[in-house]
C-alpha cells in the first residue's frame, strides 16, 4: 500500500512540476526570442507578462473542438495523448537528485529512447486521422526527419554508455568523476542536433514548414487538442534538457565531482537543465531553417558518420585507459575537431540557399 501511495504521490509531483516547467519555459522562450529579435515580446497579462502562458491556457481550453467528418475520430483524438504522455513518462527514470527518482531502473536508458520513440506513432496518426493530404504528408515528413535522426542520438548514447559501463541513470551520473561533455564533446554535439531534430527546433523544423504544407499534421487541430502538441513540444523539451544534463553535465553533482544535498543537489540540476534549454533558445533564434533535403542529408552524410567515429574512439579509450584520466580530455576535443574538419572536407548537404 505505501509503495502505491509512493509511486502516485510521486507520479503527482512530477505532472505538477512538468506542466509548471513548461509554462516557465514558453515564457523563457517567447521573452528570450523577442530580445534576440529586438521586439517587447509578451508584456500584457500580469507582472512583465508572465501570466500570458496562462491565458493562453484558458483561451485554448474555451475554443470549439473541430474533428473532420470524413476523419478516423478515435485515432484524431488519441494522437495528441499519444504525443505528450511519452515526454511525460520519460521523467519516471530521471535523478533529479540523490535517491530522487521514481524507477531507478537498470536499463533506465534503453527505457528513454524506447518510450520517446513511441511520439513518433501519435505525429502520424495525426496525420492519418486527420483525413488531410497536408496533414499526411507533413506526418510523413515527420517520420522521415524522427527515426533519421533516432540512430545517430542513440549512437551518441553508447559513447556515455561505454564510459559509464552501465545503463542506469544514476550510476552514469555517479561514475561521472568529470562531466562527459568535456571527454565527449563530439559525442554532446551529435546529442544535441539530433535532438533538436527530433525536437522539431530550429534549424530542424520542417515538420510544420507552414510555407510548404500549411501547419503539418496537427493542421485540422484545434482546442486542448492542438495545446496536447504544444504541450507535448516543449514537455519533450524539457526532458531532453534533463536527460542530457544526467548524461554529459553531471547530473546533481557541484563542481569537482561535489556531491550535496537538497535542495543545492535539486537547484543546481535544474540550472544545468535551464541552460540546457537555453542552447536549444539561441540556435533557434540564431540559425535560418534548412531545406528538407538539407536536413535528411545531414543525419545520414553528417552525423551518422561522426556518430560511428565517436562510438569507436569512446570504445578504444575505455579499453585502454579505463580511470578516464584528465589528458583524454585534449584528446578527445583535438579528436571531435579533426573529424569535423574531415567531414566538412568529403560531405555535403547540399547546395543552395536556406530557406528563412
Amino acid at each position: 500500500m505505501m509503495d502505491w501511495l509512493h509511486w502516485a504521490i510521486f507520479t503527482g509531483i512530477i505532472l505538477v512540476f512538468v506542466l509548471v516547467m513548461v509554462m516557465v519555459l514558453i515564457m523563457i522562450e517567447r521573452r528570450g526570442i523577442a530580445r534576440f529579435q529586438l521586439r517587447p515580446g509578451p508584456n500584457r497579462v500580469g507582472p512583465f507578462g508572465a501570466l500570458q502562458p496562462v491565458a493562453d491556457a484558458i483561451k485554448v481550453l474555451t475554443k470549439e473542438d473541430i474533428i473532420p467528418s470524413a476523419g478516423d475520430k478515435w485515432v484524431h483524438w488519441m494522437a495528441p495523448v499519444i504525443v505528450f504522455v511519452p515526454a511525460f513518462m520519460i521523467f519516471a527514470v530521471v535523478p533529479f537528485q540523490k535517491g530522487a527518482i521514481l524507477a531507478d531502473l537498470n536499463i533506465g536508458i534503453l527505457y528513454i529512447i524506447a518510450i520517446s520513440s513511441v511520439g513518433v506513432v501519435g505525429v502520424f496518426m495525426a496525420g492519418w486521422g486527420s483525413n488531410n493530404k497536408y496533414s499526411l504528408i507533413g506526418a510523413m515528413r515527420a517520420v522521415a526527419q524522427m527515426v533519421s535522426y533516432e540512430i545517430p542520438l542513440v549512437l551518441s548514447i553508447v559513447g556515455v554508455v561505454l564510459a559509464a559501463g552501465a545503463l542506469s541513470m544514476t550510476t552514469i551520473v555517479e561514475n561521472q568523476s568529470i562531466p562527459y561533455i568535456l571527454l565527449q564533446p563530439l559525442g554532446f554535439l551529435i546529442f544535441f542536433l539530433g535532438s533538436s531534430a527530433e525536437l522539431n527546433r530550429t534549424p530542424f523544423d520542417l515538420l510544420e514548414a507552414e510555407s510548404e504544407i500549411v501547419a503539418g499534421y496537427h493542421t485540422e487541430y484545434s482546442g486542448m487538442k492542438f495545446a496536447l502538441f504544444y504541450l507535448g513540444e516543449y514537455a519533450h523539451a524539457l526532458a531532453v534538457a534533463a536527460v542530457t544534463t544526467v548524461l554529459f553535465l553531471g547530473g546533481w553533482k557541484l563542481p569537482w565531482g561535489i556531491i550535496s544535498d537538497f535542495p543545492v543537489a535539486f537547484i543546481w540540476f535544474m540550472a544545468k537543465m535551464v541552460a540546457v534549454f537555453l542552447l536549444f533558445l539561441w540556435v533557434r533564434a540564431t540559425i535560418p531553417r534548412l531545406r528538407v533535403d538539407q536536413v535528411m542529408a545531414f543525419a545520414w552524410k553528417g552525423l551518422f558518420p561522426l556518430a560511428l567515429a565517436n562510438m569507436f574512439i569512446i570504445a578504444v579509450e575505455v579499453l585502454i585507459w579505463p580511470n578516464t584520466p584528465w589528458p583524454l580530455i585534449l584528446v578527445n576535443f583535438a579528436a571531435a575537431g579533426v573529424l569535423i574538419v574531415i567531414w566538412s572536407r568529403f560531405f555535403h548537404t547540399g547546395g543552395g540557399r536556406v530557406e528563412v
